[in-house]
């Protein structure tokens, strides 16, 4: 597995865009050399707006701007939007972009997934929430119930030489001798390790990271690994739920040995099929003990858990097919008991007032389709893990904004170039 336990780190958690957008703006603003960023959504809403007049603000300080956007979660940047961060000096980068097809995104599968931010090699941010304004509660009914953590100490410097190195690895073609020995040994893309950060507090903590070369499953094996040896309690808030059979397998065994094992997931989805999937799973799930509560208030979008008195993870990684076996993700492990306690009063708050338990008689199906149903799911979760793994993994590509001028068919393009590079 990628990551090593890291001590002397703070970690403070932020919930919804109110937490979270406040702060990463506040934080940029304050930035003096450098700003990361990654996110799979960016919308030129009034979320994007902010975000860019930080960014332009910061960059006219003379500030190093880097941020990469998904080219499937943000296709619908103007021009205008992205020529003003270009002008202003910001590199712009699109991870993936594909021309579509007859109107239709065609590329579907492993996506820039992760939400990163970090802020002079100092700071960093990593969690769920997009830059959208759907993360805020005045969206109304479908604003999304997110959450992400402020770090500080001395892992934010692993974070920041991961950023920098996705940063040094997408720049390469794919065909390029570079981009063959980077993606056989991603980590020759380091940049040299930053000075090490001093102790700014009491959590021992892990970045884990999935990708489709050396790090497949890496943050499953870490919710499996905490969860074979919870001893009192598991809670999970996960918005798209459909988990490999090993895991499912651990959370079952975790039930009935006696472990309060709690699920939170969508009672509300912001796609039908969430909760159809999620749905095949509860009668296997209820019989061994677990206990699962649908989120009614509107769309569940958390990834975030927990288990026994210290253990705690908050990423952008689901527990479904996309997020364990395509997509590109980011987690932070935390061992630290107020930083668990903190987490669990928050979701035992969130159970107890927006939520409705479901129980056995809420599911109950006899006869020859469950039984069918049944022994399908089954093999479904024993080998999709293999089975995607089959798709081609290739390099991931970075395209700055502005070369993608005259694309006709691309989803962001713009009309300057300003070649720039990751110093």
């Amino acid at each position: 597995m990628n990551g090593r336990w890291v001590a002397g780190n703070r970690f403070t958690l932020l919930e919804n865009g109110e937490g979270f957008f406040p702060r990463v703006f506040e934080c940029i603003a304050a930035a003096e050399h450098e700003v990361l960023l990654e996110t799979f959504i960016l919308f030129e809403d009034k979320v994007g707006q902010a975000l860019q007049e930080a960014l332009l603000t910061a960059a006219g300080r003379g500030v190093q701007i880097d941020i990469t956007i998904d080219g499937y979660g943000s296709p619908d940047l103007s021009p205008a939007f992205i020529l003003a961060l270009t002008q202003a000096g910001v590199r712009v980068h699109v991870f993936d972009p594909s021309p579509r097809l007859w109107g239709y995104r065609t590329n579907l599968f492993r996506r820039m997934h992760r939400k990163i931010v970090v802020i002079d090699g100092q700071r960093a941010f990593v969690g769920g929430i997009n830059y959208s304004a759907d993360h805020l509660a005045d969206f109304g009914p479908e604003a999304k119930q997110d959450y992400a953590v402020e770090m500080e100490g001395p892992l934010v410097a692993e974070v920041h030489q991961f950023v920098r190195a996705q940063l040094l690895l997408g720049q390469h073609p794919p065909g390029s001798r570079l981009a063959r020995v980077l993606k056989r040994r991603p980590a020759a893309a380091a940049a040299p390790v930053d000075t090490p950060l001093p102790a700014a507090g009491p959590s021992d903590a892990i970045f884990v990271t999935r990708d489709n070369v050396e790090h497949r499953n890496d943050i499953e094996r870490h919710y499996r690994i905490a969860i074979r040896g919870a001893r009192r309690r598991v809670i999970i808030a996960n918005a798209y739920f459909f988990p490999g059979y090993r895991l499912l397998r651990q959370l079952r065994k975790a039930a009935r040995r006696g472990v309060d094992v709690r699920l939170i997931l969508q009672g509300e989805p912001d796609m039908p099929i969430v909760k159809i999937a999620a749905g095949l799973l509860y009668h296997h799930l209820l019989a061994a003990g677990v206990k699962i509560y649908e989120y009614h208030d509107r769309p569940l979008h958390g990834k975030v858990a927990l288990t026994d008195d210290e253990w705690s993870t908050v990423g952008s990684s689901n527990l479904d097919p996309l997020s364990l076996s395509l997509n590109l993700e980011a987690n932070v492990i935390i061992k630290d008991r107020a930083f668990n306690q903190h987490l669990g009063e928050h979701l035992e708050q969130l159970m107890q007032d927006s939520c409705t338990q479901i129980h056995a008689r809420d599911v109950a199906e006899t006869g020859l389709w469950v039984s069918l149903r049944s022994f399908f799911v089954f093999h479904l979760l024993r080998r999709y893990p293999a089975w995607f793994g089959w798709l081609p993994a290739h390099t991931p590509r970075l395209t700055l904004a502005e070369k993608l001028l005259g694309q006709t068919d691309v989803d962001v393009k713009i009309s300057r170039v300003n070649e720039g590079r990751v110093s």
